[in-house]
């Protein structure tokens, strides 16, 4: 079965392209089209009052869909923000500030937590540990270990990690292994959300989980929410009016009034266009049938089919014995990231030849997703070796 129509706006847009970075801007479905003009329409029909029918509608459509596919218990501990930073700055915005905040991290975060993090250090105002990803073999244990020692204000790590695609294979035991239960434990689920089957039930009582629209949730920018546990972060510091929506009606004690559920990690007037992308991505996928496994199941034999014809093609570079997580591992995300100091000049190749991937350092990432045929999969193999004139 071929999930390319569902694209074909994107794909015609431009024929010659060949898109293999689906792990960093996913092409969108023909559905967001509809989605963008239904939001212009529905501005210019209600003005000022849209803001009913977004809070009223579509924001708890989207906050159901959510909730179901992650299998969270309730769909109000979701709040959405234009993108993942402004959560970051709400969850650092609940740490103590009578002394450096103490985070335990790893050293392989992407970068709106990497460089926060960094220039809190510059200051003083943060005490960071990073666990290193390598080797990816005992980095749960090693993880849990660090948690286990405590004493920490954050404990912060991604589901799928960005700069190798090693998924963390069991997210509970890292959660359950901080024993503080005032620490507030976030994950960065951007690379895990709608690409692995992910069961939050067991840990939403407890741990932050952060992820959007832009990568595979096929819905691009302006759609990022977080999932907030029930009593961790009651009053950011950093807070917007719409965080006093879900508040009782005025101040009880004479201090700001906040939500009890993720509303009290909402911002304030954001462009509300990414929601509408989202929910009709979702509503698609669930019109259609095309679950998470699915999708997952798709990507896995295209990563494989894909890995294969170029290490049997012979680029030195692109052999399978580079790739920073082996094929036949399951903890893996929905990109190839081989190693090799050329992945700067290999990156610029393949885009002077209409082929986009996208690199980090010395980490070549090839992405895929529901608009890549497996059929396909040999002629995009050979159109990268030709390209690489090898």
């Amino acid at each position: 079965m071929s999930f390319k129509p569902l694209f074909s706006r994107f794909l015609a847009a431009a024929p010659e392209r060949l898109h293999l970075a689906a792990h960093s801007h996913h092409l969108w479905p023909d559905t967001v089209f509809e989605a963008q003009a239904r939001y212009v329409e529905d501005t210019a029909r209600l003005a000022d009052h849209k803001w009913e029918l977004i809070f009223g509608d579509v924001v708890p459509r989207l906050q159901a869909r959510i909730a179901a596919i992650l299998t969270l218990p309730d769909p109000a501990s979701l709040a959405f923000a234009p993108n993942t930073h402004e959560f970051v700055r709400r969850l650092l915005s609940c740490l103590p500030t009578d002394r450096p905040a103490r985070v335990l991290t790893t050293d392989s975060e992407f970068h709106s937590v990497r460089r926060q993090l960094a220039r809190l250090e510059e200051d003083g105002l943060a005490r960071v540990t990073r666990v290193t990803q390598e080797p990816t073999a005992d980095f749960p244990a090693r993880f849990a270990a660090a948690a286990e020692a405590g004493g920490h204000d954050l404990v912060l790590f991604s589901q799928v990690f960005f700069n190798s695609g090693y998924a963390v294979p069991d997210l509970a035991p890292l959660v359950a292994a901080v024993p503080d239960p005032e620490t507030l434990v976030a994950i960065d689920g951007y690379h895990g959300f709608m690409a692995l089957p992910t069961d939050l039930s067991a840990i939403a009582p407890r741990a932050f989980y952060i992820a959007g629209g832009y990568k595979y949730a096929m819905a691009g920018e302006g759609a990022c929410f977080l999932h907030v546990p029930p009593g961790y972060g009651p009053r950011p510091r950093d807070t917007g009016w719409y965080a006093a929506f879900g508040a009782l009606a005025g101040a009880q004690d004479g201090r700001v009034p906040y939500g009890v559920d993720g509303s009290r990690f909402l911002g304030s007037t954001f462009d509300p266009s990414g929601l509408y992308r989202m929910l009709a991505v979702l509503d698609l996928l669930a019109e259609r049938g095309i679950d998470v496994p699915a999708i997952h199941a798709h990507v896995l034999a295209l990563l494989a089919a894909f890995a294969g014809a170029l290490d049997q093609a012979g680029p030195p570079d692109l052999a399978r014995g580079r790739l920073l997580v082996p094929l036949d591992t399951s903890v893996r995300g929905h990109f190839l990231t081989y190693r090799t100091d050329a992945a700067g000049q290999i990156d610029d190749q393949l885009r002077a030849a209409g082929i986009i991937v996208d690199h980090r350092d010395d980490r070549l990432r090839f992405g895929f997703g529901l608009y890549h045929d497996l059929a396909e999969v040999p002629a995009m193999a050979e159109r990268v070796v030709r390209a690489l004139a090898w």
